[in-house]
Formats: C-alpha cells, sequence, structure tokens
C-alpha cells in the first residue's frame, strides 16, 4: 500500500513539475504587426497597445515596473510586456527605435528577454534620478542587477538583443549604424524563451513609448564587441 502511495506522490510530483516547466508568461493573443507576432501578453498589455503608420505604441499606467530588488527581496512584475517565443538553440536578434514619453523618473521604453519572473533580462531607455536620459540594463536571475550605461540627449534610441545561442549581447545606436555595446554575456537562458516590447512607470502617473523600425531575425551579429 505504502509503495503504490509513494508511486502516486512520485507521479503527481513529476507532473506538476512538468507543469511548472511548460508554463507560458501572461495570457495568449494574437499581435501581428509587420516583422514580428506576439504571442503573450503579460499585464493587460495586448489591451495597452496601439499601432497605425508603422508605430507601435504601449501604454504604462502608473507605478508599473519589472524590479526583484536585491536590498530586500521585494518582487515587482506589473510592466506591460509583449512576448514572442524564440528557440534559443538558434541565433536571434531583436531590435527596435524606442522613443519613451519621459514624464517622472525611471520612465522608459524597454526591449526584453523573458523565461521566469525570477529569470529575465531588459534593456531600457530611461531618466534617471537627475532627470537625465540614458541607457540602462538590468539582468535578473532571482534578483536583479542595476547598472546605468551611456546619456544620451536624442529623443529616440536604437536598442538591440541579440545571440548567436552561446553569447547575449546588449547594444545602442543612435543611427542603427554604429553600435555601442552595454553587456555581454553567457546564455545560459533555457531553450525556449520569449523577448518583447515594453513600457514602464514605476514611480510615475503613467506614460508611453513608441517603437518603430522593430524587427525580430533568426540570425546574429559576428562581432559582439562592435555590435555589428
Amino acid at each position: 500500500m505504502k509503495l503504490v502511495l509513494f508511486a502516486l506522490l512520485g507521479a503527481a510530483m513529476t507532473m506538476s513539475s512538468f507543469k511548472a516547466a511548460d508554463q507560458q508568461p501572461g495570457e495568449a493573443c494574437q499581435v501581428k504587426l509587420p516583422g514580428i507576432t506576439f504571442t503573450r501578453s503579460l499585464n493587460n498589455a495586448a489591451k495597452l497597445y496601439t499601432f497605425e503608420n508603422g508605430t507601435l505604441t504601449i501604454k504604462s499606467d502608473a507605478k508599473k515596473d519589472y524590479f526583484n530588488d536585491p536590498s530586500n527581496g521585494s518582487v515587482v512584475g506589473t510592466s506591460p510586456i509583449l512576448l514572442t517565443p524564440v528557440d534559443n538553440s538558434r541565433p536571434f536578434t531583436l531590435t527596435a527605435k524606442v522613443t519613451p514619453a519621459f514624464n517622472e523618473t525611471y520612465d522608459a521604453g524597454v526591449l526584453y528577454i523573458y523565461s521566469t519572473g525570477k529569470l529575465w533580462q531588459k534593456l531600457c531607455f530611461e531618466k534617471d534620478e537627475y532627470k537625465r536620459t540614458r541607457v540602462v540594463s538590468v539582468r535578473t536571475i532571482g534578483t536583479s542587477d542595476d547598472n546605468n550605461h551611456d546619456i544620451l540627449t536624442d529623443k529616440s534610441v536604437y536598442l538591440r538583443i541579440t545571440s548567436d545561442s552561446k553569447t547575449v549581447g546588449l547594444y545602442y545606436s543612435l543611427d542603427k549604424v554604429t553600435w555601442n555595446l552595454v553587456k555581454v554575456y553567457k546564455n545560459n537562458y533555457p531553450k525556449k524563451i520569449w523577448v518583447g516590447l515594453s513600457t514602464q512607470s514605476p514611480i510615475g502617473n503613467g506614460t508611453i513609448a513608441t517603437f518603430e523600425d522593430f524587427s525580430l531575425t533568426y540570425s546574429s551579429i559576428k562581432n559582439f564587441r562592435l555590435g555589428i
């Protein structure tokens, strides 16, 4: 009897683990745009976007952010994110021209790699504490790091996340020709991940960001230092 009970418990645990591993983020959606189709919507993102004349606009309501605080362990996962699946065993590159409406500190337009709420990467064009606009990267493995990069005076910037399946590279450009390195690291994400676009307003009353000239290709850059 005990053997049967243990076997049933083991089967239940195995099934539970399988379901957890197979779980997809957010809700299903079908946001078909030129060059990319988003199939998952986090935090109502599929109802917070518009698309007109080649420009995608994503709205963030007040106090929306994604950040796992390393100092106190608090987890905030409320930003609206449109996601599409990627086979991480293959190369990929996500690129977009990002123009946020910088209403308040930490308002940003964002590109994501997303696996789970404890494993993700965001690359932002964000307003900092001194009201300067700059590139910011946040890599989360359980808790989030927070890295402020170059200060920019342009209202728009091209952001890029790329992988050759072994290495992840983050970059920005002002002209889509010369790319500047933000971060490079080993690709330790699982085989199935999602990439996507988002807007955030962590302490503000809400904002928007627009995305133009966006693309998802199944190839990577060749030079991870130069970003080309």
